[in-house]
C-alpha cells in the first residue's frame, strides 16, 4: 500500500508559483525578438514596429504609474517625488527603455533573434565594467575570467550568424550580410549598454519609489519619446520610414501581442517572480531566455539551429550565472 501522496504546503506552492512566474516572464521577454523579426517580413520598419509597441503599451503603464503611485497601495505609503527625482526618472527612462529598446529593434533588423538575446545577455559584464571604470569598483580574477567567457560565447554565437547572415541580411535594406552581422551587434550591445546605465543609475530610486512605480513612470516617458520620434522621422523621411501604409493586418495583431504579450505582462510576472522566489533565484530561471529564443526563432523564423550556436549560448548562460553569484545584475528584458 502506498503512502498517502504529501500534500503541498504553503511554502512549497508559493515556490512553484514563483517559478511559474519567473519562466513565464523570461520566455515572453523572449518572444519580442521572435514578434519583430516577423513583422519585418511583412515590410514593416523598426520605428513603425518600436512605435506601435510603444503606442499601445502607454496606457497600460500609465495605470502602473499611477495604481503604484496611489497612497496606501502596497506595504508602504505613497512616496512624493521631488523635482530631481523626476528629471532622474525622466533620464533613466530615456536611457534605460527608449535607447535600449530603439537600438534594439533596429539591431534586430541585421542579426538573428539568437545572437540579439546573447548579446543582450551580456549586461552583467557590462555593468561591471562600467562600475569599474566610474565607481572604481574592485574587479576580482574571478569576475574577470567570467566576463571573458561570456564575451567568448557571443564570439561563438556572432560566428554561427556569419554563416547564415544571408536570412538577416534580406530585411537589412540591400546591406551585404557579413556588414549586416557587424551593423546589428554594435546597435544591440548599444542597447545592452544603454540598460546597463539605467540599471546603475536606478538602484537609490528603486528603493525609494519602487520597482512598479518606477518601471511605470520611466516605461512612460520612453514611450512618448518613442512616438515624438516616430513621428519625426515619418515627417522627415516623407513619409519613406515608420510609414503604415500597405502594411496588412498582420502588424497590428503582433503589434498588440508584442507591447502586452512580450513587454508590460512579463514585467508583472518577472516581478511576481521575484516577490515569491527572490531576485537570485529569479535571475537564474531568467537563464532560460537565451534558449527559448534559439527555439522559438528556429519553429517561427526558420532560422538555424548549429552546433556553434548553442554551444556558444551554453557558455554565456554559464558565465551569466557565474556573475550573478559574484555580484553581478541580470538582465530580465
Amino acid at each position: 500500500m502506498h503512502p498517502p501522496a504529501r500534500s503541498l504546503l504553503p511554502s512549497d506552492t508559493r515556490r512553484l508559483q514563483g517559478l511559474a512566474f519567473a519562466l513565464a516572464g523570461a520566455v515572453a521577454f523572449s518572444g519580442k525578438a521572435i514578434l519583430a523579426k516577423l513583422m519585418y517580413r511583412t515590410g514593416a520598419d523598426a520605428f513603425a514596429v518600436i512605435g506601435l509597441r510603444m503606442a499601445i503599451a502607454l496606457p497600460l503603464f500609465l495605470i502602473i504609474a499611477w495604481w503604484t503611485g496611489r497612497a496606501g497601495q502596497g506595504a508602504a505609503p505613497r512616496v512624493p517625488l521631488s523635482r530631481r527625482e523626476r528629471w532622474q526618472i525622466a533620464g533613466l527612462g530615456f536611457c534605460g527603455y527608449y535607447l535600449a529598446s530603439t537600438f534594439d529593434f533596429l539591431g534586430l533588423q541585421y542579426i538573428s533573434a539568437a545572437l540579439e538575446r546573447a548579446i543582450l545577455y551580456l549586461n552583467p559584464a557590462i555593468v561591471l565594467l562600467l562600475s569599474a571604470l566610474w565607481f572604481r569598483q574592485r574587479v576580482s580574477l574571478a569576475q574577470v575570467v567570467a566576463m571573458a567567457l561570456a564575451y567568448a560565447g557571443v564570439m561563438l554565437v556572432w560566428g554561427h550568424d556569419l554563416d547564415v547572415a544571408h536570412m538577416a541580411a534580406a530585411s537589412a535594406g540591400g546591406v551585404s550580410p557579413g556588414r549586416a552581422v557587424a551593423i546589428g551587434s554594435v546597435l544591440v550591445f548599444l542597447s545592452a549598454t544603454a540598460y546597463a546605465l539605467y540599471l546603475i543609475g536606478s538602484g537609490r530610486l528603486v528603493a525609494r519609489v519602487g520597482s512598479a512605480r518606477l518601471i511605470g513612470l520611466a516605461s512612460s516617458i520612453a514611450c512618448v519619446v518613442t512616438l515624438v520620434q516616430w513621428s519625426v522621422v515619418w515627417l522627415g523621411s516623407g513619409g519613406t520610414m515608420g510609414s503604415l501604409q500597405g502594411l496588412p493586418i498582420e502588424v497590428y495583431t503582433l503589434s498588440l501581442l508584442n507591447a502586452t504579450a512580450c513587454t508590460v505582462l512579463p514585467m508583472w510576472f518577472v516581478m511576481r517572480g521575484v516577490a515569491l522566489l527572490g531576485a537570485s533565484t529569479a535571475s537564474q530561471i531568467g537563464m532560460v531566455g537565451p534558449l527559448s529564443t534559439i527555439w522559438m526563432a528556429s519553429i517561427w523564423l526558420d532560422e538555424p539551429i548549429s552546433t556553434r550556436l548553442l554551444a556558444g549560448t551554453a557558455v554565456v548562460v554559464v558565465a551569466v550565472l557565474v556573475l550573478g553569484r559574484l555580484g553581478g545584475t541580470a538582465r530580465k528584458a
